[in-house]
């Protein structure tokens, strides 16, 4: 064999060598997505089978068909995707208006004692009552418009953000800190290159669970008083009498949280790698 003949076998030898662990991450996603598909198969049978027999009547079950022909006939009219679009935005608003607020009081009560003693119990008291426990309170003041559900959704946003950006400031590692003070760090050097590196994953991760918060309460609020918005579709459906807007609902609602949730999660490892990288 030529010498070149040599070069051009080592070649692509190294070439599928490298390639193989982007082999195994695709065998690896395939046979995740493959797996987290069977439940659902075997749900969509039984309910395909249990309308069949007639177990119960159309007017409470009804058949996968009729609940995939609404989803394409409210897709058609723009009626799926203009509502979701209005829940998406309330949920946006809500986690910048109280995700900026958790924040901004979880920075102060992790790096002020001060703050901390004077800001901390009265938070806690506050976040023992869930969001439905505010509504009366927030209709007497918001009235039912737009407004009343921002606020809503923002303190189900509040709560974990904030819990998780003061403890995760109080948890930077003291060794640390201590480097800091050996470089003769100023407190925004410190807060910049030691705390939120050192923070910020697990900042992340709070926004990640003040967001699904969100997302869950949204679908209350709506329910609640909304005239608009992917909640209110259930509530439509209801008064329509027509179990298969409701079914259609549920399912997206589930499967808009299921993907947030995933992206969130990419994005949280993410962070989690840049950390890494940041020391």
């Amino acid at each position: 064999m030529s010498t070149l003949e040599s070069q051009l076998e080592n070649d692509q030898t190294w070439q599928w060598t490298s390639l193989t662990p982007y082999f195994k991450q695709v065998a690896t996603w395939s046979a995740r997505i493959l797996l987290g598909l069977v439940l659902p198969t075997l749900l969509l049978a039984f309910w395909q089978y249990v309308y069949h027999k007639q177990w119960l009547p159309e007017q409470i079950l009804p058949s996968p068909a009729l609940v995939w022909q609404t989803t394409l006939e409210l897709i058609d009219t723009h009626e799926l995707q203009d509502n979701l679009l209005i829940s998406l935005k309330r949920v946006g608003w809500s986690v910048l208006l109280g995700g900026g607020a958790g924040l901004a009081l979880g920075f102060a009560i992790g790096l002020s004692r001060i703050a901390h003693k004077f800001i901390y119990p009265t938070f806690n008291l506050i976040a023992q009552f869930p969001v439905i426990g505010w509504i009366p309170l927030l209709m007497i003041f918001l009235g039912i418009e737009e407004s009343l559900k921002i606020a809503a959704i923002s303190l189900a946003v509040f709560v974990p953000v904030l819990v998780a950006t003061y403890r995760s400031v109080l948890s930077v590692p003291a060794h640390l800190l201590e480097v800091s003070r050996v470089y003769a760090f100023s407190p925004w050097q410190t807060f910049r290159r030691v705390i939120l590196p050192s923070a910020l994953p697990n900042i992340v991760s709070g926004i990640r669970q003040g967001t699904m918060q969100a997302w869950l309460s949204l679908v209350f609020v709506e329910l609640l008083a909304s005239s608009e918005g992917i909640g209110y579709l259930i509530v439509w459906g209801r008064q329509l009498m027509q179990p298969d807007i409701i079914f259609m609902t549920v399912i997206v609602i589930g499967i808009v949280g299921f993907s947030l949730d995933h992206i969130l999660g990419w994005i949280e490892r993410f962070f989690s790698q840049w950390q890494r990288s940041a020391f």
